[in-house]
């Protein structure tokens, strides 16, 4: 399994960025998928989780209203679009899947998640 996030970068304060993570060596369609993040001496934490039909969506609070997370089953790709975003939103952005029995799904706790990928960075300018 590997699953690889790209789409990082530098930004300014109020700007965009939308993450990628594709996967493969998995069934893509039968995992649930999140988003964590960890700043700089932080702990990491959940950003946003999305169940296997898409249709079950979840988001820490510093999250809403400003990021949207989705995923396209036919290519294998969770995004995670970040909007108005914040020097405090600067961070290691990680995908995560775990195998789901239930289309409707969804996992908040990093250690519910059993595959992770490397992470990218994103950095948020004042």
């Amino acid at each position: 399994v590997q699953l690889q996030a790209s789409g990082g970068g530098l930004v300014p304060a109020g700007g965009s960025l939308r993450l990628s993570c594709v996967a493969s060596g998995m069934a893509f369609k039968f995992h649930a998928l999140g988003w964590f993040r960890q700043a700089p001496g932080e702990q990491r934490e959940g950003v946003a989780s999305i169940s296997i039909d898409g249709r079950h969506t979840s988001y820490a609070e510093s999250a809403k209203g400003r990021f949207t997370v989705a995923r396209d089953n036919d290519k294998n790709t969770l995004y995670l679009l970040m909007n108005s975003l914040k020097p405090e939103d600067t961070a290691v952005y990680y995908c995560a899947a775990v195998q789901a029995a239930f289309e409707y799904s969804i996992f908040a706790k990093e250690r519910e998640y059993a595959y992770w990928g490397r992470g990218t960075q994103v950095t948020v300018s004042s």
